[in-house]
Parts: structure tokens; C-alpha cells; sequence
């Protein structure tokens, strides 16, 4: 079962069990699908919706944090809650063990010795790791590995 079509029916179960957070949520996260479809006049595969996905919890957080420093908890709430359905969809992450070998295998292949080899690494990590590991963390492994 695609990605979409699992989202679409966790959201007809949303619908029959009433829970209409969830049901709020989900009716966005396809929202956003289907308007990237319509945009780009393309039918999106699961690594394009897993990219819809990053997007909006990167959108959730920014919010969370947001709402948090204007003292709106219960905003706050409710995009944490938004958080934790999205979440749902991504795949297991990888441990940190696992994203450090990553990037020290890319540092060997690509040949990175330096800060301005760092667009070529992150070029080189990015369709190994995207969806699995959060790329801000990865942005800071790297540059802190390229600065010894």
C-alpha cells in the first residue's frame, strides 16, 4: 500500500471514530499533497510524499516554538499534537551511530577536507539520508566533522 492511499484511509478511520483533531490534521497533510500534485502535474511517489510530510513537521515546529515564546500553549498543544499524527508517517530514523557513519563514509568518497567541500557532501548525504535523518542535524555533523 502507497504511502497516500495509507494516509487517505487513516483518515476515512479518523472520520467513522469522530476524532476530529486527527481528522483535521490528516484532511492537511493530503491538502498539501494534492496541491503539489496539482502544481506540478505529476502523481507523487512515496519519497515525494515523505518530502510533503518533512515539510509540514518542520512547519509544526517552527509553530510549537513560535507559539511557545508568545506564551500560546494551547496553540502550542495542538501543532504538538499535529507533530505526533504526522510523525506517524515517516519511516524509523536512523541512530546517531548510523548518520555519523554515513557521513564519514560520504567524507571518504567524496574527498571533503574543508568547509567549502561541505555542498558537495551534504549533496552526496542528501538521497541517502533524507526522510531518515533530520538534515539540520546532519548540517551540523558535517560542518563540525570538516572543521577538525
Amino acid at each position: 500500500m502507497s504511502l497516500k492511499v495509507r494516509i487517505n484511509e487513516d483518515m476515512k478511520a479518523a472520520m467513522r471514530a469522530k476524532e476530529s483533531a486527527r481528522l483535521s490534521a490528516l484532511r492537511l497533510l493530503l491538502a498539501a499533497i494534492k496541491q503539489r500534485e496539482v502544481d506540478e502535474r505529476i502523481e507523487l511517489d512515496d519519497a515525494a510524499v515523505l518530502a510533503v510530510v518533512d515539510k509540514m513537521l518542520k512547519q509544526r515546529r517552527d509553530s510549537v516554538a513560535q507559539y511557545e515564546g508568545a506564551q500560546r500553549f494551547d496553540l502550542a498543544s495542538a501543532e504538538r499534537f499535529e507533530i505526533d499524527v504526522l510523525s506517524a508517517y515517516k519511516p524509523a530514523g536512523l541512530s546517531a551511530d548510523q548518520i555519523a557513519t554515513a557521513v564519514d563514509e560520504a567524507i571518504k568518497a567524496t574527498g571533503a577536507s574543508g568547509a567549502a567541500d561541505m555542498g558537495k557532501l551534504m549533496a552526496a548525504l542528501k538521497p541517502q539520508l533524507a526522510g531518515k535523518a533530520d538534515m539540520a542535524e546532519v548540517s551540523k555533523l558535517v560542518k563540525s566533522r570538516l572543521s577538525n
